[in-house]
């Protein structure tokens, strides 16, 4: 494996790993006002990911980071198409990060509804976009032999994108009722698995049609098909660990899940990293789209010093506020 092959492979992690963190932050948000019917309980749904949801983040900033030093023709390529859509994203991040601060510095209902709103809004067009943009790789866009986009922003609305992001928002709603289940006691925790084993079943049809789709329209070879098939048999299993009140079962399966469909997506796309749907031989891939190796070769003794760093601070840290909270 060259130095290229493996900051593909060290990308695929990166964008596995956010979704896998950030998802159930994003479902938390998305469901704490559906499942707590109190102010309290949606507080306590809150301050589940308070200790976590910037340090996830994390992951996105690296590996957009990643992606401009390792590939920087896909960085450009890729980014420039998706500016509008890039703007989307951070605005939905900040509206989200904002609403956790200013919630509850006023105690009166409406100044908290409008942050919950906030908070709920952000948590599903963040991953909706995302998943979009991930689509938009394997289901091709407007590329010239350049590498410039030639497209509008609605070439950027492909179908298989918008199932892309269909699909991680409902396994993001999945994560995040299972972590719930984790995290909280009495009613909410109820509501919780109540919700995990509905969103459960969807996201399996969701996962199936997802994975069935990547394969049909990739030049995919075998590597994927192992974990686009783990998913949806993942998803079942959530569902029946939730049945069981094994709730850190039925999380590590949920994760399980998302992790299959974002590694397999990478899998489906290698080797390259953005198809041109004007012309196959204007696709970019991982050999004309990397850097030069000495580049490649710096970037890999950073990442071997600070990538565990990082690891064992996030470990730390959820081991510290590992216990349940309640009203």
């Amino acid at each position: 494996m060259g130095l290229p092959e493996l900051w593909f492979v060290i990308i695929a992690i990166l964008w596995t790993g956010f979704f896998v963190l950030e998802g159930f932050d994003f479902g938390v948000g998305m469901l704490h006002r559906v499942l707590g019917r109190t102010g309290r309980e949606r507080r306590v749904a809150i301050n589940t990911i308070g200790p976590f949801w910037d340090g996830n983040e994390v992951w996105l900033v690296v590996g957009g980071a990643a992606i401009f030093a390792a590939f920087p023709d896909w960085y450009a390529t890729w980014f420039s198409a998706s500016y509008l859509a890039v703007v989307l994203l951070l605005v939905a991040l900040i509206a989200r990060g904002v609403s956790f601060e200013f919630r509850g510095k006023v105690d009166r209902g409406g100044w908290r509804k409008l942050w919950s709103g906030t908070l709920l809004t952000g948590s599903l067009v963040a991953p909706l976009v995302l998943g979009v943009a991930l689509g938009d790789l394997v289901a091709g866009l407007p590329i010239d032999a350049d590498g410039e986009f030639t497209g509008t922003f609605w070439d950027l609305f492909t179908p298989f994108g918008l199932w892309t992001g269909l699909t991680l928002v409902v396994l993001c709603l999945v994560n995040g009722a299972t972590f719930l289940g984790i995290r909280t006691t009495d009613e909410l925790r109820e509501r919780a698995h109540r919700a995990a084993r509905r969103l459960g079943w969807v996201g399996f049809v969701v996962v199936t049609v997802y994975a069935v789709w990547i394969l049909v329209i990739s030049d995919h070879g075998w590597a994927p098909v192992l974990p686009l098939a783990v998913g949806p048999a993942a998803l079942v299993g959530s569902i029946w660990a939730v049945h069981q009140a094994r709730d850190g079962t039925a999380f590590v399966l949920s994760a399980t899940a998302m992790a299959c469909a974002v590694a397999g997506l990478f899998a489906a796309l290698y080797p390259q990293v953005l198809v041109s749907s004007t012309d196959p031989a204007s696709s970019l891939t991982v050999a004309n789209a990397a850097s030069a190796d000495y580049a490649l070769t710096v970037m890999s003794v950073v990442a071997l010093v600070f990538f565990p760093l990082v690891l064992a601070y996030q470990t730390w840290s959820y081991f510290v506020f590992r216990h349940r909270l309640s009203t």
